[in-house]
């Protein structure tokens, strides 16, 4: 009934057919202009990861604001007039901005140690760098020394300094967060602009001070807008790359004009629909997605290749055949086929969607919807076109014999034990792989060396204390004040009664219990900057003649210390409403051999085993364990993605065949090279991420696409010749072309990901590539092999 309907409806008539398919294409076309791009960072998130609530709450409770941080490396001595004025100039230059908050130099730090002046005189009337006056040599040094703003505004060799510029915090956030979801998105755009401008501005201003020395931008919010301008890169390099060299393989098989224009057709047609049906479910691409218009363009142009080629043999082998019976019985042939490739293919798309993170649950779904449009559009569009040609014009010069698909006939027919024997060290490699896989990565590896992002996060990772940030918060068990002899001494410091919760909240217990947590941390060689009350209290001894303060002298000074260091310095790492401290450090990104999962544990571990803390009196939060999350989430969801789609597609395999023997025989090329390519990941020592997490479960989806048609095919010419050995030339010459053709598309339209800035997508496009040539190679090779040794038809 379905076929019968198809061909009345569909096939007889085109012209109508093609009218609702261009009317199809205008309506989504006009949708498509809601397309989006996202580069934020909760793209990178586990969805409801309890951790980033917790983040959320700290940043709230000790003040968290957006900034973008420079570094600057004068030509000259730091502290020479001329770096100085410099570094003045810049600064005011980059305040001037509308979008900017303030800007912290090196030249904004509280010299506390430039004078002999009492304690409170210097707290309550600070000199900096740029006073006149001041002994910039004695400054500099007190800066270097510094526990709290050395590796932080100055590299410990004094030679690169960082510029921190506050970004405006916008007040409409708040009423927004109350809107609808299309308001909130709309000004989540307008933040995005906002954002590239601020990026452009500053850039420009960096650019008019080249000449002082050497300047670079870093900061969350210019990854975010590089991110994005790569993503845009991407999508464009991609679609053309993979475009042009389709048409390029396209005239190779074909050389015949129409034979490029039918296919291109139902790939643009596909592709404009899907970004008109993203535009209204208002879908973003991200990074990880960003590849799904080339990835589309693939897949499409896969099926229009078999179409093609097997409605150009139909014509070969029945030449007094009209059109329209000859696109009937392609369609007639060719329907389950596909049908069932494109089904396998959707197992290995939606089985990401069990990953927990969302891009690549976006990406599921993109995928999905993606190859649902372009099957659709395959059966109406091509058909349609077809009818249009005329007929002088359908047929191709020779259908001359592949050599290599004659030559992969005799290897699988006369060498199986050499075949068999190269699968097993296949294998074997693949075992000894996949137990290396490791999914510990730096996130500013995933960046090219040339780009900005990566020159920034580097000099600040090396010279200004690490650049992943981790806090340690810990909490203080309630108790009741106890007065103390120490409270006489210090009457004329004020009315005591207004300040009695801040000036007794600094007990002993609590100073010696940050101090020592503080020094683990410091003492840890992957940890970078750490700052605490700890740094304050060690500034103050400093600043004291080396005597430590008493807990109530720290107590009584917190009170009389001016609101604007307080704020800065100090409230930043103590709650006293909250009666608990935080503790801030970067770690080194940079650095080898880093294992970020191995030192969350170990810290959780030693604070609780060397350092004697109760469970309930610390935690451990920050962007740290935001990524590791999703690191440890990835590995997870790779076995599980990994067992859904092979489970699926060999489900699938029954029910198409009807034959547990020889759906084992479709499936195990495919699972080998997906395993390969995960071993040679592996045997390479490169970290899993959210990109290659996901080349094995695509590879079997995609490659598993030629085993489908091989079979299908031998099982057709098996009922009529009965001959294994005739069977496999035939589809070697037949199928096997096909196959040849699309892989050879997919392999290098996949190797047009290399050209993309962001490391994990190269990554993806070479061994994505690779995994397909190795499976095409072991359909062609391995799967008539099984065939001929297990004979799934019977003697």
């Amino acid at each position: 009934m379905i076929a019968q309907f198809y061909q009345n409806i569909i096939l007889k008539n085109p012209k109508s057919i093609f009218i609702i398919l261009l009317i199809t294409l205008i309506s989504f076309g006009y949708h498509s202009k809601n397309f989006r791009l996202d580069a934020s960072s909760e793209t990178l998130l586990i969805e409801g990861d309890p951790d980033l609530k917790y983040l959320q709450e700290i940043s709230e409770r000790y003040g968290s604001k957006e900034f973008l941080i420079l570094t600057y490396t004068p030509n000259e001595g730091m502290v020479s007039d001329v770096s100085i004025n410099n570094l003045l100039s810049l600064k005011y230059k980059i305040q001037s901005l509308d979008w900017v908050h303030n800007v912290v130099t090196l030249l904004d730090i509280p010299l506390l140690n430039s004078s002999d002046a009492p304690l409170q005189e210097r707290l309550e009337s600070f000199k900096t760098l740029k006073d006149e006056g001041i002994d910039k040599n004695r400054g500099f040094n007190e800066i270097v020394n510094s526990p709290v703003f050395r590796n932080f505004v100055i590299s410990e060799d004094g030679k690169t300094s960082g510029i921190i510029v506050y970004i405006k915090k916008n007040e409409q956030l708040k009423d927004v967060q109350k809107k609808t979801k299309e308001e909130i998105e709309k000004y989540k755009d307008q933040l995005k602009k906002q954002n590239h401008k601020n990026i452009l501005e500053i850039r420009d201003v960096i650019k008019s001070y080249e000449d002082i020395g050497k300047i670079h931008l870093g900061g969350i919010p210019m990854i975010a807008d590089d991110m994005m301008s790569f993503i845009k890169s991407d999508i464009i390099v991609f679609g053309l790359g993979v475009l042009i060299f389709i048409i390029a393989t396209l005239w190779f098989v074909f050389k015949r004009i129409i034979w490029i224009i039918v296919p291109i057709s139902s790939c643009f047609f596909s592709v404009i629909i899907m970004m008109g049906i993203l535009g209204l479910l208002g879908w973003k691409v991200t990074v990880i997605s960003s590849n799904f218009i080339a990835l589309m363009l693939i897949l499409t142009m896969a099926m229009n290749i078999h179409m093609s080629t097997r409605f150009l043999q139909i014509r070969e082998n029945y030449p007094q055949m009209s059109i329209l019976e000859l696109i009937t019985l392609t369609t007639e042939k060719m329907f389950w086929p596909i049908l069932y490739t494109v089904l396998t293919t959707i197992i290995a798309f939606i089985s990401l969607v069990f990953s927990e993170i969302k891009p690549i649950i976006d990406f599921g779904w993109m995928m999905t919807l993606g190859l649902i449009t372009s099957f659709i559009i395959t059966f109406t569009l091509l058909p349609s076109l077809i009818n249009f040609v005329p007929t002088e014009n359908i047929s191709i010069k020779e259908n001359k014999d592949s050599i290599i698909t004659s030559f992969f006939s005799k290897v699988s027919q006369n060498n199986h034990k050499i075949i068999f024997m190269i699968t097993g060290i296949l294998i074997l490699l693949s075992l000894i792989g996949i137990s290396r896989l490791e999914v510990e990565n730096s996130f500013i590896n995933y960046f090219n060396k040339k780009t900005e992002i990566y020159k920034g996060m580097k000099l600040i990772d090396e010279k200004l204390g690490g650049t992943t940030p981790l806090e340690v918060i810990l909490k203080f068990p309630k108790k009741e004040k106890v007065k103390t002899e120490e409270d006489d001494e210090f009457e004329d410091w004020g009315d005591e009664n207004e300040n009695d919760v801040e000036k007794y909240w600094f007990t002993k217990d609590k100073i010696d219990k940050i101090s020592s947590v503080h020094n683990y941390l410091d003492s840890l060689p992957q940890v970078g900057k750490v700052l605490s009350f700890s740094s304050i209290i060690d500034v103050a001894t400093l600043l004291n003649n080396n005597k430590p303060l008493g807990t109530l002298e720290m107590g009584v000074l917190y009170t009389k210390i001016p609101e604007t260091i307080k704020t800065e310095v100090i409230d930043p790492y103590i709650s006293i409403k909250n009666n608990e401290a935080r503790i801030n450090l970067r770690i080194i990104d940079s650095q080898e051999n880093l294992r970020r999962n191995d030192l969350i544990k170990k810290i959780n571990y030693d604070l609780e085993n060397q350092l004697g803390l109760k469970k309930d009196e610390f935690k451990l939060a920050g962007v740290l364990i935001l990524f590791n999350n999703l690191l440890q989430s990835l590995f997870k969801s790779q076995i599980l993605t990994l067992g859904l789609v092979m489970i699926g597609i060999f489900l699938m395999f029954i029910i198409l065949f009807k034959n547990i023997k020889l759906s084992l025989i479709g499936v195990i090329p495919n699972f080998i090279a997906a395993f390969f390519i995960l071993g040679i990941i592996g045997l390479l020592g490169i970290p899993l991420d959210m990109m290659t997490i996901t080349i094995a479960a695509i590879t079997i989806g995609i490659a598993v696409d030629n085993s489908i048609h091989y079979i299908y095919r031998f099982k057709e010419e098996f009922t009529i010749s009965k001959d294994y050995n005739k069977t496999i030339n035939l589809c070697h010459s037949t199928v096997g072309k096909a196959i040849l053709n699309t892989s050879i598309t997919i392999v290098f339209g996949f190797s047009i990901l290399v050209l993309s800035k962001f490391i994990p997508t190269i990554y993806f496009g070479i061994f994505t590539g690779i995994a397909m040539l190795l499976a095409m190679v072991s359909v062609l090779t391995l799967l008539p092999s099984l065939i001929l040794l297990l004979k799934p038809f019977g003697k």
